[in-house]
């Protein structure tokens, strides 16, 4: 055999899959597959260091994402996609194999957002937004954790108070991504008849959004602090069908099932970088791609990426069959985010010195990935889910 091209990126992807698990998608999502990933090729990559570097959200580019199908992708109707839950994952796998931040804006307009007003919202609601926001022409935010409640959501004290016919909404809520740049806040409040959710339009009186940082991760996204100054919203801003934790939940779980595919498009990008490079890279008078040790990081990087693979493409399969249980998602997302990145600080070592250079993509994957691993559920939530359906016993409090 001969050594590999390391400019024949398809040559090394077919190498790579060594499962051949390509030859379980269907045409229509390979086509899916192949049309993101070209977007990607073509609209973020050439910019994505730049943007990382400067902090800088691409807000423009969310008409062509509209463009592209893939903002509210498995949503049907009101001028949404329509697509399977295996074609968006694949979606989300190449479009965070660009960047993390980048397949963040998707999760949080589509499945966020988009995914609470489809599912709990009134026709009047979904009439408004949903097409503007299938379309990247409006971006909405999905406002749940608060300074004091990350993991336990329940613990909420935004409150919303009704007032005449009018609902008075108070608090203050931390990490939203999207809210300084979105047009409608979903908010989640404590009410008197427990948790209700609200459509905030962002230009409302009282409603206040400040960007968080300065971040050394996901610095192509943005996230924000809110604070809700007495906003008085009209009976119509409540989602009228979400009650109790339940409404959030079921956002949290459709964010979550894209980032078991997203973290391994990181990955994925991750081992790329590093083996093209092994392949070019000589010293000793042969290319480092030659000595056992690299080989063998390499060997390990594919076997966790090929794992991964498996894992969601039978979750996506379960979803497309509506099988799927929040027990399943909680799996895939540990499992992704957690070897996504150990992928990408090991791809980090075979590039060197050049490895913490921003024209490698490693370390901004890296430096994404431990916001991934944090948002919609840290490692230690996903593993007392886990724990709960193992023993039957719960160890949150």
């Amino acid at each position: 055999m001969t050594q590999r091209d390391p400019d024949d990126l398809d040559g090394l992807r077919a190498a790579s899959d060594v499962l051949a698990i390509d030859a379980l998608l269907s045409p229509q999502e390979r086509e899916t597959r192949d049309r993101v990933r070209a977007f990607v090729d073509a609209e973020i990559r050439p910019h994505i260091a730049e943007w990382f570097d400067r902090a800088h959200f691409p807000a423009e580019l969310a008409p062509a994402l509209g463009r592209l199908g893939v903002l509210g992708m498995t949503l049907d109707g009101y001028g949404c996609p329509g697509r399977s839950s295996v074609e968006y994952g694949l979606a989300a796998l190449e479009l965070e194999a660009g960047d993390s931040g980048i397949r963040t804006f998707v999760s949080v307009q589509g499945s966020l957002a988009m995914g609470s007003i489809h599912r709990w919202g009134s026709e009047e609601q979904k009439r408004e937004w949903l097409p503007r926001l299938a379309a990247g022409e409006a971006i909405g935010c999905f406002a749940l954790t608060e300074p004091g409640a990350g993991s336990d959501p329940a613990s909420m004290t935004t409150f919303a108070r009704r007032d005449g016919d009018d609902w008075v909404l108070s608090g203050a809520k931390r990490w939203i991504g999207l809210a300084t740049v979105a047009q409608v806040a979903v908010a989640w409040a404590q009410t008197e008849d427990g948790v209700r959710g609200f459509l905030v339009p962002t230009d409302a009186a009282g409603f206040h959004a400040s960007v968080l940082g300065p971040k050394g991760s996901m610095r192509a996204s943005v996230q924000a602090e809110l604070h809700f100054d007495d906003v008085r919203l009209p009976a119509s801003a409540l989602l009228p069908e979400a009650r109790g934790l339940k409404g959030p939940f079921s956002g949290l779980n459709e964010a979550r099932y894209g980032i078991v595919w997203g973290a391994l498009g990181a990955g994925r990008d991750s081992y790329e970088a590093a083996l093209r490079h092994a392949l070019r890279r000589e010293q000793f008078g042969r290319p480092i791609a030659a000595f056992q040790l690299t080989q063998q990081k390499l060997v390990n990087m594919v076997v966790e990426l090929q794992k991964g693979a498996l894992l969601a493409l039978q979750l996506g399969r379960a979803k497309d069959a509506g099988t799927l249980t929040p027990q399943q998602v909680s799996l895939g997302k540990l499992n992704s985010v957690r070897e996504a990145i150990a992928i990408a600080r090991e791809a980090r070592t075979i590039l060197g010195g050049d490895g913490v250079l921003l024209d490698n993509s490693p370390i901004r994957h890296a430096a994404n990935l431990e916001s991934v691993r944090t948002y919609e559920g840290t490692d230690e939530v996903h593993t007392l889910i886990l724990g709960q359906h193992l023993t039957g016993i719960a160890a949150f409090r």
